[in-house]
């Protein structure tokens, strides 16, 4: 039972120190240091009360100097910097918070000129398609005055009847005997057939 019970208390203490550690990385530079108090252990990120306790994790110059740098006090990072006499730190610190500043101002500005080519690119493409739109809809438009002259012109023009079947013959009831008396029978007179309005036809 004993057994289990310190390997509860060692998993437990080992998460504590594993949250405590992530905290450290997520808010900055702290330091984290193993307290008792009235028999408990526990973890925390202020020193110990009448400086009791262990500290587990000292925060590095580093990271104390980009926690600074991160917050923009500039001011203090040099201060801190230079109460321990880590100018070199300093500027290397700075240097690699001002490489991170340009790419992400670069990365910004790459993302806002690829947002606003897209932009005109679809400005580009909806004039393309409004254009071709347009020759589309004149093209049919043309086709279809095409079509209406062309019916227009066939009503204009003139609607004639046929020709009798005698035409130019001598009709059945004439008689071949009295040819020589009277001579060939006239040519009928044709008379052309006239489209009224309706659809009717007047000959």
């Amino acid at each position: 039972m004993s057994v289990m019970m310190n390997t509860l208390a060692t998993s437990k203490r080992l998460w504590c120190i594993a949250i405590l550690l992530l905290t450290a990385q997520v808010a900055g530079a702290q330091s984290i240091y193993k307290c008792t108090r009235a028999g408990q252990v526990e973890y925390t990120d202020h020193p110990c009360p009448a400086g009791k306790g262990e500290l587990i994790h000292q925060a590095s110059d580093s990271e104390i100097i980009d926690q600074y740098l991160d917050l923009g006090q500039d001011a203090l990072a040099k201060r801190y910097a230079d109460s321990r006499h880590l100018g070199a730190l300093y500027q290397q610190r700075l240097d690699a918070y001002q490489q991170r500043m340009d790419a992400r101002a670069q990365q910004q500005a790459d993302e806002a000129l690829a947002a606003k080519q897209r932009s005109e690119d679809a400005r580009q493409q909806a004039l393309l398609d409004a254009a071709a739109n347009h020759r589309r809809l004149r093209a049919e438009n043309d086709a279809l005055r095409q079509q209406n002259d062309q019916y227009r012109d066939q009503l204009a023009q003139p609607v004639y009847g046929e020709a009798p079947a005698y035409w130019g013959a001598a009709p059945p009831y004439w008689d071949h005997d009295h040819d020589h008396d009277h001579g060939p029978p006239p040519k009928p007179v044709f008379h052309p057939c006239t489209q009224l309005a309706g659809g009717r036809v007047q000959c």
